[in-house]
């Protein structure tokens, strides 16, 4: 948990030394994610994934990463909690002997 926790003193403190704390509310850090993620798309629009360019991937994988941990952060969520337990979630949705192997989802296996 300490990465995470420096991760996200480090992009409070950028942010409050902007005071964009402001701009900061849970609605506008999930648009900003829904944004940043349509940039990180806009990488491999019309070219194979092999030919995107990693650096620009980094840069929108990072602010896509930054607004999650902004917003999770403001509702006081633990990032490795949620996750672990939205993965337990999908072991239950998703058995291995139903799903392996394949892309349907969970309600067409």
């Amino acid at each position: 948990m300490s990465d995470f926790k420096e991760i996200i003193d480090s992009l409070k403190k950028f942010r409050d030394e902007r005071d964009w704390e402001q701009f900061h509310n849970p609605k506008d850090l999930s648009l900003a994610i829904s944004i940043e993620a349509s940039e990180l798309l806009e990488l491999f629009l019309w070219k194979k994934a092999e030919d995107a360019n990693i650096e620009k991937i980094k840069d929108e994988l990072a602010d896509v990463f930054s607004f999650a941990f902004l917003l999770a952060d403001k509702y006081n969520l633990d990032i490795k909690d949620i996750v672990l337990n939205k993965i337990n979630q999908n072991a239950l949705k998703y058995p291995v002997a139903k799903s392996k192997g394949t892309a349907k989802k969970y309600n067409e296996l």
